[in-house]
């Protein structure tokens, strides 16, 4: 059990600086159109949020899907409900290595 808790543990940290590296990035080029497919909120790392400037026409949700990015329209209940589950399960990754932090000091 010892080591699924530790293999767990450091799934959930590698997500999070991934999904934090992630966020800190932004892609080369700018949303032009919306998707139309339905994205899997559990194949998402994060999502940056896109608005109208110089060389954007439109405003989008940028979903990081792997190496991939995923335009979404911000407008759509759809698209909000996506953000919402990346940052519940942001914060579910947080509060987990919170709660295991002091257990894997104290075993030390």
């Amino acid at each position: 059990m010892v080591n699924s808790r530790a293999l767990l543990f450091t799934t959930l940290c590698s997500l999070l600086i991934l999904s934090t590296f992630i966020d800190s990035t932004q892609s080369a080029s700018c949303c032009l159109w919306y998707t139309r497919r339905r994205l899997h909120c559990h194949r998402l790392l994060g999502y940056t949020i896109q608005t109208i400037n110089m060389s954007c026409d439109i405003k989008a949700v940028i979903f990081h899907n792997g190496n991939n990015f995923v335009c979404a329209d911000p407008a759509s209940s759809y698209t909000q409900k996506l953000m919402k589950c990346v940052d519940d399960k942001k914060k579910m990754i947080q509060h987990m290595m919170k709660e295991e932090i002091p257990k894997t000091s104290a075993s030390s």
